[in-house]
């Protein structure tokens, strides 16, 4: 009502900025007034009164003061009125519009009915639900559905847009959640949690695959959703219009799992061929090699998704050709390795479990944090020198070296030297020399280093040397 007083007011005067609407205590009535400043000069005779005319409305009125003038709404005219009645109608269907929001809001994944109004050019349909208008998709429709004018439509709430024209409810019947609804009202096992699904998986008009497992051991899932004499699941397939559905079990072993994500096929095995890929190839029989893969290779790529592995199903005639070595030296490495502890390579004193921050922080500031020039730094009895560290210290460093660090000789290169006969050494050139005294400067602070260093020792950047031979 105040923005629809306020409306008009604006259309009569050009400015809602000093329109006061004021109703009364009960809300039985409402008043707007013109709240106006008393000046000596009137210039804007909208925001501003004269002196001598607010006297004759109060006499204790004041230059500076502000007045509120009552206005009478029939003194508005047609323009004014109908720019208040527009403004009305625009609040009432906001008003509408939110209380449908509300109330639709909490049934998105919900199934509701309605019924066929008319369809768009693009092959939009839109469904009369009695409350608000309902809009079917043509990328959620089925291909296998056609509808004609009243024909009764049973769909999912996806989502909720607000138009122009009030709010637009937006169905779909593709969704994999069509099907789960639609099975937890024919299954009272599934609605009472009993029988929960696990995954659903569809092509809408041609397939859907659901996986269900029992909370209890005496329950049979499958045959509890598909129901004595196939009743219960033919009242679904009634519902999406005879597309073909597939009631499997879960399991939570990938093998079996992927045999039954197979059905209606026979698979012979399944064989795990990457684990951390997810990748397996499942064997079946000359006769059902069609059957598991399905026309356009349907079935197979449900089964995909449902088990979430990449299934590659091959004839038992065609498994005996792949390289059956190859597979079993997979397996064996994956069964030697799959208990094993996952080392990572240690470079820094400060990495040892055990190393006293202290020692870390001295020999970091001398440069020698790395190991290999620890190891060095001892050899050469060089890390005496650092008065810092105790021989406590070097010692408690040392044992966490022979605790944790396992040093391979390179042996490879001295086999093949052994191995190479006195010809070859002959003809292979002598390794080129490291000029390992020659001074360089450091990249990044250009501080002296030479090309044993494997790091900087002011700004500690890691550094490594090339030989490149100049090509005339």
């Amino acid at each position: 009502i105040e923005d629809t007083l306020k409306a008009a007011y604006k259309k009569k005067f050009g400015t809602t900025e000093n329109a006061v609407v004021k109703f009364s205590d009960d809300l039985s009535d409402v008043e707007i007034y013109s709240r106006k400043v008393i000046v000596e000069k009137v210039e804007d005779p909208v925001l501003e009164l004269a002196l001598d005319e607010a006297l004759t409305l109060s006499p204790e009125c004041e230059v500076g003061d502000e007045i509120d003038i009552l206005l009478d709404p029939k003194d508005f005219d047609r323009s004014a009125v109908q720019a208040g009645k527009q403004t009305a109608h625009q609040s009432f269907s906001e008003i509408q519009k939110d209380s449908l929001y509300a109330e639709y809001k909490d049934k998105v994944g919900e199934i509701i009915i309605g019924y066929y109004q008319r369809a768009s050019k693009k092959g939009d349909i839109f469904v009369d639900l009695g409350k608000a208008e309902g809009i079917l998709p043509a990328k959620f429709q089925s291909p296998r559905e056609t509808y004609s004018r009243n024909d009764r439509i049973k769909a999912l709430i996806v989502d909720l847009r607000k138009t122009l024209s009030g709010l637009q409810v937006v169905l779909s019947r593709t969704d994999p959640e069509f099907v789960r609804s639609i099975v937890e009202l024919e299954v009272p096992e599934v609605y009472d949690k009993v029988v929960e699904i696990h995954k659903i998986v569809r092509e809408a008009g041609y397939r859907t695959k659901i996986a269900v497992y029992a909370n209890r051991d005496d329950i049979d899932p499958v045959g509890a959703c598909v129901g004595l004499k196939g009743v219960r699941i033919q009242a679904v397939i009634r519902e999406l219009y005879g597309e073909k559905i597939d009631i499997l079990k879960y399991d939570p072993d990938p093998r079996t799992f992927i045999k039954n994500a197979l059905s209606p096929a026979e698979v012979t095995g399944v064989v795990i061929v990457d684990e951390d890929k997810k990748q397996a190839i499942a064997v079946v029989p000359e006769s059902q090699f069609s059957l598991a893969i399905g026309k356009q290779g349907l079935n197979v790529r449900l089964a995909n998704r449902l088990a979430d592995w990449s299934i590659d199903v091959k004839t038992e005639e065609q498994y005996e050709e792949i390289d059956q070595s190859a597979l079993e030296s997979r397996k064996a490495a994956e069964e030697l390795f799959s208990d094993a502890v996952d080392y990572e390579e240690v470079t820094l004193v400060s990495e040892l479990p055990g190393i006293d921050e202290r020692v870390a922080a001295v020999l970091k500031e001398h440069g020698i944090d790395d190991i290999d020039r620890y190891l060095e730094a001892v050899k050469d009895n060089s890390i005496a020198s650092i008065g810092e560290l105790t021989e406590e210290d070097r010692a408690a460093v040392q044992k966490a070296l022979d605790e944790n660090v396992e040093f391979v000789e390179e042996e490879a290169e001295e086999e093949a030297q052994a191995q190479e006969t006195p010809e070859e050494a002959e003809e292979s050139p002598p390794p080129e020399e490291k000029h390992e005294d020659q001074e360089y400067e450091c990249p990044e602070c250009g501080a002296k280093i030479t090309a044993d260093m494997t790091e900087c020792p002011n700004c500690h950047i890691g550094i490594s040397f090339e030989e490149y031979e100049d090509e005339e």
